[in-house]
């Protein structure tokens, strides 16, 4: 029967997300619509109960966490560091402004919601509120700036490295709220930090010389390394980071992530792009089994007349705490006004990782299930909209012209630095 379900979930995702990428939505937009067409919204539950019953749906949960772990490592390994010079303090700007006005609207908002929406833990319910409210969808956000051919450029890779900051600090804050709320030790939580120096002090120069080693040799054995020893090496990293960093109290994405990251980047050129590309395929199909889990929980049918007048604040505070909190930290780290503008469309991305932290808070009765799905819709709406925002705030000619600067930048260093290490090929060509 899984196997059943899983063929409706892939040819449901891949119709809607057709349709999406048609009306110049990323796919990723209609995979999520997909999701919670085929939850309990439609119907009285009637088809989801028949399509996923309950011995399903474990088989799903970890297709789905698979897909999301595998897609978080390849945007890590694609990072290009050499984008992020002279953009730190812009990304901290960015991240910090958007997180703080973010998270500030967030609890005021949790206060006034409480009255209708009473869960056991007061406090905790504020602060997951302000969190939720606070998060960028990094992997999501990346898929989008793919499909726009910005991914390569430096307002791309400070959009990326922005909202990989902000929800890293997100992501330690619903830590702290697991830790207030009974389900997690601090002394856990506190353990990311050696787990980090020793990803970055040791298992980096590590995996330099094992990923590297083929290099050395003739092509053909190269070759074939590549695709055997050096990638299972890294398919098992990722695990292992993943599974490490759930178990701090963190979520399995972040460690998967901070695996691609660490990668080295100098002479692993051929195997980075090698486990990109097929990696990547895997991830288009797990990804959906995740959205069609989320959906499960989302039921809109339950939504009242007072529900799409919550739905509305929602909406305001999300959108308006991010691009507000986004455009000023943007400014005070010497952006200009549309790179401003752009950025603060950008950090309101939510998609993906919205619904895995809306999922937390579900786990551990943070929501109920009426507010959970509203914030859904919210981070439907947030996602949907930054395709066509980026296309006025960040034209076609802005693009071309970006890229085209930023060739000619490279090349220019390539000849003037001898024996700096640059890409073989420059951006977007």
């Amino acid at each position: 029967m899984t196997m059943f379900a899983l063929a409706l979930i892939l040819a449901a995702a891949h119709l809607l997300g057709t349709l999406a990428k048609r009306f110049g939505q990323p796919p990723v937009v209609g995979e999520i619509l997909a999701g919670i067409l085929l939850g309990p919204s439609l119907f009285n539950g009637a088809v989801s109960e028949t399509l996923f019953p309950p011995d399903v749906r474990p088989h799903l949960v970890t297709l789905g966490n698979l897909g999301v772990a595998l897609f978080m490592f390849v945007v890590g390994l694609e990072i290009d560091h050499r984008l992020l010079r002279g953009s730190r303090r812009a990304a901290v700007g960015v991240s910090i402004g958007s997180m703080v006005f973010a998270f500030g609207l967030g609890c005021l908002l949790a206060l006034y919601l409480w009255h209708d929406h009473k869960v056991p833990n007061h406090l905790g319910f504020v602060l997951f509120m302000g969190a939720s409210m606070s998060i960028t969808a990094f992997p999501v956000l990346a898929r989008i700036l793919t499909d726009r051919g910005i991914q390569h450029t430096r307002l791309g890779a400070l959009a990326m490295a922005s909202a990989a900051i902000g929800d890293v600090v997100a992501w330690f804050l619903l830590a702290a709220i697991v830790t207030l709320t009974g389900g997690q030790h601090f002394w856990q939580v506190l353990l990311a930090l050696p787990y980090a120096l020793v990803m970055v002090w040791v298992v980096r120069p590590l995996l330099g010389r094992i990923v590297s080693a083929p290099a050395r040799g003739d092509r053909r054995t190269a070759e074939r390394e590549l695709t055997a020893g050096p990638v299972i090496v890294l398919i098992v990293l990722l695990l292992l980071s993943g599974g490490l960093s759930e178990w701090f109290g963190l979520h399995f994405i972040f460690g998967a992530f901070f695996a691609g990251v660490i990668m080295p980047r100098h002479g692993t050129e051929r195997l980075r792009t090698q486990v990109s590309d097929r990696v990547g395929m895997v991830t288009w199909i797990l990804l959906p089994a995740y959205f069609a889990v989320a959906g499960l929980s989302v039921n809109l049918a339950a939504v009242g007349d007072d529900g799409f007048g919550e739905l509305a604040l929602i909406l305001l505070v999300a959108i308006g705490g991010k691009f507000i909190g986004a455009y000023t930290g943007a400014r005070a780290g010497g952006q200009p006004g549309r790179v401003a503008t752009t950025l603060g469309v950008l950090m309101n991305t939510r998609g993906l990782t919205e619904l895995i932290i809306l999922g937390v808070g579900l786990q551990l009765h943070l929501l109920d299930s009426d507010l959970y799905s509203l914030m859904v819709v919210m981070a439907v709406v947030t996602t949907a909209m930054t395709a066509p925002l980026l296309r006025w705030s960040y034209p076609r000619q802005m693009i071309d012209a970006d890229l085209l600067k930023l060739s000619q930048e490279w090349r220019e260093t390539a000849r003037t630095v001898p024996g700096r290490s640059v890409a073989a090929r420059p951006p977007g060509e």
